[in-house]
């Protein structure tokens, strides 16, 4: 206010901005490129005018004083990592827990396993249309308030024609010392699908000449792409100079996509080249939702792995193999469902 007081009574009376305006002077400007190239704008003065490209290459001898390795291999102090860098539990302690695990899908859970990096054809369309159309064709309607009926007995019990026979627990069924799977319903929960594939190979010629066993070997790495397993035999025979223990066979075991890969080229590049072919034997299986069959040696040289590189194997060498499928169904029927719907086709008598 001090200032205001040599200030006219009024000029007082105007805005502060209308005092403190400059008069504007008008000028002409030129726009022209020559004008802009000899006064550049104070903006461009901090760009550099010459090109990063034009830098010119390092001597040797600041080659050789640039060593960041050696700089960091003579750094006697690090920082503690434990207090700086985060570490998942090694063990899981529960859920009420106050530290937990990261879940699987994290890089820094121990656990992590990278991928999927592909998406196999035969496993979208399981995802699209099969998983659907399993559950339609699988469906039992059941009324609401019905009883469930109660599950046969498959142990037997004793007769009680002996006072030892108190107190026994019951008796395997006959034939089958083992108890195979209980079938369940096809839920949304539990639809069937392709679990592993085993790919074995038994070459019993190579006893005598292990160059088979070589190429056996060589014929599962091309089909599969996994290390492959030297089986042994279990039993010896005399009549075929067999002894136990003796390399004689090969096997490897795929899973997830590379299995679905591998029966996607089976259904649709080795079984419809087989001549005369009839399908897969229906009474295949072992109850339990495992399917199997067989390859003669000329049918696995049709698979494109080994047809493209048919030289590279001695002739008459090319082993022949039996295909395990492996699948979460609970019976060999809801498994022949699986790969019908897939496209592997069945013949002959079925047997559940």
């Amino acid at each position: 206010m001090a200032s205001l007081r040599g200030v006219p009574r009024s000029a007082r009376s105007l805005p502060i901005s209308q005092l403190c305006r400059q008069a504007y002077q008008p000028c002409l400007r030129r726009s022209a490129s020559t004008h802009a190239a000899e006064t550049p704008s104070p903006a461009l003065l901090d760009l550099e005018t010459e090109s990063t490209l034009a830098t010119p290459e390092l001597s040797p001898e600041e080659k050789a004083v640039f060593r960041p390795w050696k700089r960091a291999a003579d750094r006697t102090h690090f920082l503690p990592s434990s207090r700086y860098q985060y570490h998942p539990p090694k063990y899981n302690r529960g859920p009420l827990h106050p530290i937990q695990s990261p879940p699987a899908s994290d890089p820094v859970a121990r656990d992590f396993v990278p991928g999927p990096f592909n998406l196999p054809r035969l496993r979208q369309t399981w995802q699209s249309t099969i998983a659907s159309d399993l559950m339609t064709l699988a469906y039992l309607h059941t009324p609401p308030g019905t009883p469930k009926p109660e599950p046969p007995e498959r142990l037997r019990t004793w007769d009680d024609s002996s006072p030892y026979h108190k107190n026994r627990p019951k008796r395997a069924p006959r034939g089958a010392p083992v108890l195979p799977l209980r079938e369940q319903d096809i839920t949304f929960q539990n639809i069937p699908e392709i679990k592993e594939i085993t790919i074995s190979s038994y070459v019993p010629a190579a006893i005598q000449e292990p160059e088979h066993l070589i190429v056996a070997k060589t014929a599962l790495i091309a089909l599969t792409g996994a290390v492959p397993e030297i089986t042994k035999t279990r039993s010896s025979v005399v009549q075929w100079k067999i002894s136990r223990g003796q390399r004689a066979g090969v096997k490897a075991t795929i899973y997830g996509n590379e299995a679905y890969e591998f029966l996607d080229r089976c259904i649709h590049l080795i079984f419809p080249r087989i001549k005369d072919w009839k399908g897969i034997q229906a009474s295949t299986g072992d109850s339990s939702g495992n399917l199997s069959w067989g390859f003669a040696p000329e049918e696995v040289a049709m698979f494109p792995e080994i047809e493209c590189n048919y030289d590279l194997y001695p002739t008459k060498m090319i082993p022949g193999c039996k295909i395990f499928v492996k699948t979460t169904a609970t019976s060999d029927r809801q498994a022949r469902l699986l790969l019908q719907a897939m496209g592997v086709p069945f013949y002959g008598q079925i047997r559940d």
